[in-house]
């Protein structure tokens, strides 16, 4: 056998090696993923407002006189805490309250009048009953009698008509007080004085129909709030009274309060330029929780639909199609397209029913280029803390 001179061998051996090492540039180069672990925990199907809800009061009257005139008294301001039946405006009403002391008046005599001749009718009827003793017994005449008889039922007939005068006088009292009463506006309800609209000795008058004017003034229960909060047309048929939600308010930052479903709105709400949408009313669930509420507050909510604790999760990031995930091979460091059976899912995370085991890690980056079946990964560094 013929050697090869040792001028060839080492050309040899470097076309090797430049070989070697051009197929070791050219291989492919390990995508960086982020990736996260299967593991378990809570997983909610959900659905939220489409847009911002705001935090109502459970009562709140704008409230003005049921008719016009000149303010003479008002002894509220704005933002004054009121009790239930305090007087908060009154308006100029000296001839309202003197026909009322003239029509008590006239009660008053009509009672007396009444009563004097009811007497006088008693009188009679007694009498009358002497009348037909005596006849009885011959000692006066069946005439005489017969007067008394008649007597004694026209005499019972005006005492009819005196409580019948007296009814009519008392119903006078009632419509004079129903009068003065409309000049004077009292609190439905205990709460606080939001807004005034006038001040003393200024005319208001009531809305004439079909034309709006700024209410005297805005009486709000700060005792009682609720959020209501529109759901789009596409959810609000999976909503049901009584399911748990989770309300966050910007006033609030990150907080969350629990409150349940109360009022689910009986037709579509149509806004031009806008989605359709179904008015939800969500009720607080702790009353401590309303100790800082302000009617007005924007706010989200977040409706439970269903709830699995303690399950298999993912990031609902990872999955694609609607049930597939990269899984990142520790063994062979490559990724593997695999199929899921998804289970309940929102925005965080999605169950998994069957296709992966806790531990597994699976890829969040997917829109990440470079990323597809089989190539080679790393998993990316988590940032220190």
């Amino acid at each position: 056998m013929r050697l090869l001179r040792p001028r060839y061998v080492i050309p040899a051996v470097l076309i090797a090696a430049a070989a070697g090492l051009l197929v070791w540039l050219q291989r492919p180069q390990p995508v960086t993923v982020a990736v996260a672990t299967v593991g378990r925990g809570l997983v909610e199907a959900s659905v939220a407002n489409t847009r911002a809800g705001t935090v109502e009061a459970c009562r709140r009257t704008k409230l003005s006189p049921a008719v016009g005139g000149q303010i003479a008294r008002l002894d509220v301001h704005k933002g004054e805490t009121v009790k239930q039946g305090q007087v908060l405006l009154e308006l100029r009403n000296d001839d309202l309250k003197a026909q009322l002391a003239l029509a008590r008046s006239e009660a008053s005599a009509a009672a007396a009048q009444t009563r004097s001749i009811c007497l006088q009718a008693d009188v009679a009827k007694r009498e009358a009953a002497r009348q037909t003793e005596l006849n009885r017994r011959g000692m006066v005449s069946v005439e005489q009698a017969d007067k008394a008889e008649t007597a004694a039922k026209a005499r019972a007939a005006d005492c009819e008509g005196a409580h019948a005068n007296r009814q009519v006088a008392e119903a006078r009292v009632r419509l004079a007080r129903a009068n003065l009463d409309r000049t004077i506006l009292t609190a439905p309800f205990a709460g606080v004085i939001a807004d005034i609209n006038g001040e003393v000795d200024e005319y208001v008058t009531p809305s004439p129909p079909g034309i709006a004017t700024l209410p005297v003034i805005d009486l709000i229960d700060n005792s009682c709030f609720y959020v209501e909060a529109p759901i789009d047309e596409v959810d609000a048929s999976k909503v049901r009274l009584g399911m748990p939600v989770r309300i966050t308010l910007d006033a609030f930052g990150k907080q969350a309060f629990k409150g349940t479903v109360s009022r689910i709105g009986a037709y579509v709400v149509d806004l031009e330029k806008q989605a359709r949408t179904v008015d939800v009313d969500v009720r607080f669930a702790h009353q401590t929780d309303l100790a800082h509420m302000l009617a007005g507050y924007s706010a989200d909510v977040e409706i439970i639909l269903a709830s699995h604790a303690n399950v298999l999760r993912v990031p609902t990031e990872a999955v694609i199609n609607g049930n597939e995930v990269y899984v990142l091979d520790g063994t062979s460091g490559r990724l593997k397209l695999t199929r899921i059976e998804p289970g309940l899912s929102n925005w965080n995370w999605t169950e998994v029913m069957s296709g992966l085991r806790a531990g597994q890690e699976v890829v969040t980056s997917v829109d990440r280029k470079g990323v597809a079946e089989g190539v080679p990964a790393v998993a990316e560094k988590s940032p220190a803390k």
